[in-house]
This record gives structure tokens, C-alpha cells and sequence, in this order.
């Protein structure tokens, strides 16, 4: 399969009137957290009103670390120069299965989620929970886009919005098999997952790749003069990016 083919198991979410159509019966939208928001804590920090906190497990997908995040550069922990700049999405993988956050978020915030994350592709997934029962609704996972499509449908195929989302940052390509992690990026997720439990750090370390899509965390932690997990976020950011 495709790195950007959607398979037709999953529902991709274009707008806001297909996000209102997997509302939960109480009017609220599931978000899958598979990365910093892992961290309650992190997940509080973006959504203060989140709702319903869990643990699941989302079939179908694995993790790589792809995608040039602009966030990384406005807050000084993106290094160009080893090309550690990376954020997670996931993307569909036969076989594979993650353990996940899911919480809910009010319909309110919808246009605000999709502003925040409007680089990926939007995803109506049915995660399980942790006893293999299937979830009675819908959530939404941020997906792997493609360069050319968040050129042409999100930035209208205008380069002074791209350049504002990213050409500013000196980034031309979002979508890349070349990079590396963020280092302080990575350790907040690891320990997010490690805060969980030991299932979801074991998976987070043993179903996350780099953009080779060979490598798994737990090797690339492993590897000779890694340092990732010992080295401490800046000040400004060890509250936010503290696991």
C-alpha cells in the first residue's frame, strides 16, 4: 500500500460537517493521542475542557517520525543541522496495532483542532479498548498527508500561505524519509508512554519508526551515544515537554 493511499476501511474527514457526523450522542468529538498527547497533562495543556482520558488500542496503524513540525522551530528545539526535526504521525499499516490515548473534546473546538493540525490527514477511525471491545463511536487520528495535497487543498494552492505555515521556518518539504526525531520531542513522548504503563511504553518503543520505516525507538535509543532520555528540555519548556 501506498504511503498516502487511505484504505477504504478508514473514513478521511474533510470539513466540519464530517467531523460533526461522528459526534459522540452527548455532542463530543474523540481524539486519538498517540504521541505527546499520551500525556494527560500535555493533553490538558492544548485542551483544558478534554473529557474522558483513556487507553486504547487502534488497529491498522503504526508510527513514524516523517513530518517537519514549524513548532519545533518557534520554540528553539528543532536542530537543522543533524536534521532532528521530526514530529509523529501515524499511517496505515497492515498488521499493526497501537496503544493510544482517546478523550473528548467539546464541539466548540472543532475549528480550532483543524486549524491546529491541518497539515495531516484527517482520519474517522474505531479504536478498541483495552479487552478487545470496539469503541460505539468514531474518533479522529491525525494521518500521514502528502506535500502536494496540503499545498493544493489546505493552502489553496497559495504560497504566501504555505509560507506563513512553514516557508517562513525555511521548510519546503513537511513530508520527509530523511529525518530524525526532535530530540526533546521524543523523550516527552517516551515518557508519556512510559506514564501509562509498561504496555504502552513497550509499544510506543517497539511500534514507532523513524522516517526509514526500519527503525524502531527502542533501537534508534539504543544506539551508540544516543543521550535522547538523559538530556533535560529547556527551562521555558520542561513543563510542557516533561512527559
Amino acid at each position: 500500500m501506498a504511503q498516502d493511499e487511505v484504505p477504504v476501511a478508514f473514513t478521511e474527514l474533510q470539513d466540519e460537517v464530517d467531523f460533526e457526523s461522528i459526534l459522540t450522542a452527548n455532542g463530543y468529538l474523540s481524539i486519538c493521542g498517540f504521541g505527546s498527547l499520551l500525556s494527560e497533562k500535555s493533553a490538558r495543556s492544548t485542551f483544558p475542557d478534554l473529557k474522558n482520558f483513556r487507553v486504547a488500542v487502534l488497529r491498522g496503524f503504526r508510527r513514524v517520525f516523517a513530518h517537519v513540525a514549524p513548532i519545533f522551530y518557534e520554540r528553539g528545539i528543532a536542530r537543522e543541522e543533524t536534521k532532528e526535526v521530526s514530529s509523529l504521525s501515524v499511517e496505515p499499516c497492515e498488521g499493526e496495532a497501537l496503544i493510544i490515548s482517546v478523550f473528548e473534546i467539546s464541539r466548540s473546538e472543532i475549528l480550532s483542532f483543524i486549524d491546529r493540525e491541518n497539515e495531516f490527514r484527517f482520519l474517522a477511525v474505531v479504536p478498541e479498548a483495552l479487552d478487545g471491545a470496539l469503541f460505539t463511536n468514531p474518533a479522529v487520528v491525525c494521518s500521514r498527508y502528502s506535500d502536494e495535497e496540503y499545498f493544493q487543498i489546505r493552502c489553496k494552492g497559495r504560497s504566501d500561505i504555505f509560507f506563513e505555515n512553514y516557508g517562513r521556518y525555511n521548510i519546503h518539504k513537511i513530508w520527509r524519509d530523511d529525518i530524525l526525531p526532535c530530540r526533546v520531542y521524543l523523550r516527552h513522548c517516551v515518557l508519556a508512554a512510559k506514564n501509562l504503563g509498561e504496555l504502552a511504553y513497550d509499544n510506543f518503543l517497539d511500534h514507532t519508526f523513524l522516517s526509514d520505516r526500519k527503525t524502531t525507538i527502542r533501537e534508534y535509543l539504543a544506539s551508540a551515544g544516543s543521550g535522547i532520555m538523559e538530556e533535560n528540555p529547556p527551562e521555558a519548556l520542561s513543563s510542557r515537554y516533561g512527559g
